[in-house]
């Protein structure tokens, strides 16, 4: 037989469990919100900011004569449970919910509470001695709290992130030195356009990551403004002279995020623009990593009846009919999170501008699909990194034969022969299957074999210096 104690609300009373350490609120919302599956657990990050957020109140109330020591210190015992990833399994609340948030909030008022409750000698549930309410969220609302946390997790979880994009960063520059000498053809438009070496090719590919990563740095320092201390709306409401800025100094001091208290808490309750702006610049990073993603598949198509330039190593058999076949597997399955982001950029955009008045009830919806975005892109590019770019290999001899096979060489005596006779002999070259040292030396003796060889040089071919008559 289960044991149980009884909880109520202004809603009336439920039997809750004992071994429980959420109480009624929670409970309810674990019935009312069954959406996705996935419980704020899962968020262990969300669930540390919780602790400090709630830490950081009850040192703030502590020193402005709201708490007394003994509450202070059995909250700040729960909090500390949290921070170091202890009771997971007691957040079980949707991730998205409605009421903006109020009942992750509650989750955590009420497992702090009954932690603390314990550390105090008491009983679970004996609400008379450290209530969830008037105690835990002491000073707060729902709507400074929730947002609050969700910034400090957000913090983090970017924080990670970045260093995952730094990974694929090096990753590429590793292969643009290993790849630094190996000449091939260059494209727009999927034609022949003049050649480069496939080093470069990789380190364009690392610097585009690069510039991701300062503008999503940038756009980290948006989320370092808080609306603690605001309360219900921005006005303070409850909260005793001076709880905001203490309350705020505390929480940097014990997450150790240079957070700042923002300076107008009426526009911060409801403002959602560092969101917006960051999701942004997330999807910009998604649809340049799809891109690198898309130009893999297409260097190493084939084998045989494609460009061929480069091998991504082989993951699993590619067809259930077709022996021998080899997918990019790899690339595929980036590509596919990389459209999951851009997607919930719009579910922020949305959520962002359904926000009325004075709060965004939305901010669940937001909170989920910014983590959730991290989280999965960041693991596809882990797979990205260590499943395929660090193993790609070159096709030298077949990158340098499509080179001198190319028209596209023809771009390379402009300077000489002039823009109508360069056509022509381009002309000629896609009418008869002839190759352009065919024509221009063989045939016509346009050049010398000397120039020829000075102007194709693969130094030259790489690094292009003017050559004319």
């Amino acid at each position: 037989m289960t044991l149980t104690r009884k909880e109520h609300d202004f809603l009336g009373e439920l039997d809750i469990p004992d071994h429980l350490y959420y109480g009624i609120q929670t409970y309810r919302a674990k019935e009312n919100f069954n959406i996705t599956g996935i419980p704020i657990s899962r968020e262990q990050r969300f669930i540390k900011a919780l602790g400090y957020v709630k830490k950081a109140a009850a040192l703030a109330n502590r020193d402005c004569g709201v708490l007394t020591n003994e509450i202070t210190e059995a909250i700040c015992f729960g909090c500390d449970e949290l921070i170091a990833g202890k009771y997971q399994d007691q957040f079980v609340s949707d991730l998205i919910q409605g009421g903006a948030g109020t009942s992750c909030n509650m989750n955590a008022n009420e497992v702090i509470a009954n932690l603390g409750l314990e550390y105090l000698g008491k009983k679970k549930g004996d609400y008379e001695f450290l209530h969830p309410n008037n105690h835990v969220n002491c000073s707060q609302s729902t709507n400074d709290a929730y947002p609050t946390a969700f910034r400090l997790a957000l913090y983090m979880k970017m924080t990670d992130y970045l260093k995952i994009l730094e990974d694929l960063e090096q990753a590429f520059r590793k292969k643009a030195k290993e790849f630094n000498q190996v000449l091939k053809m260059g494209r727009t438009q999927l034609q022949d356009a003049v050649p480069m070496t496939l080093g470069q090719e990789f380190h364009a590919f690392a610097t585009t990551i690069s510039e991701d990563i300062s503008r999503l740095q940038e756009a980290q320092k948006l989320i370092l403004e808080v609306n603690m201390g605001a309360t219900a709306i921005g006005t303070r409401v409850n909260a005793p002279e001076a709880y905001p800025e203490l309350c705020v100094a505390y929480l940097a001091k014990e997450s150790g995020i240079p957070v700042t208290l923002a300076p107008d808490l009426i526009e911060a309750t409801g403002d959602t623009g560092a969101y917006m702006q960051i999701m942004g610049t997330l999807k910009r990073n998604a649809v340049k990593i799809s891109k690198i993603c898309n130009d893999l598949r297409l260097l190493s198509s084939g084998p045989r009846t494609g460009l061929n330039e480069i091998n991504l190593p082989p993951r699993q058999p590619g067809s259930s009919i077709m022996p021998g076949k080899v997918n990019p597997v790899i690339p595929e399955v980036v590509n596919q999170s990389c459209y999951y982001v851009i997607g919930q950029d719009l579910t922020v955009t949305m959520a962002a501008e359904a926000g009325q008045l004075q709060l965004n009830v939305m901010e669940p919806i937001i909170a989920f699909a910014m983590f959730t975005s991290f989280e999965y892109l960041g693991n596809a590019i882990i797979s990205l990194i260590d499943k395929c770019v660090l193993g790609i290999t070159a096709n030298v001899e077949n990158c340098a034969a499509m080179v001198m096979n190319s028209i596209g060489i023809v771009t390379q005596l402009n300077p000489i022969f002039g823009y109508e006779i360069c056509a022509n002999i381009a002309g000629e070259a896609l009418k008869t299957g002839k190759s352009i040292h065919q024509i221009v030396v063989e045939e016509q003796g346009l050049i010398t074999q000397e120039k020829w060889d000075q102007i194709f040089s693969v130094e030259n071919l790489i690094h292009p210096k003017f050559i004319n008559r």
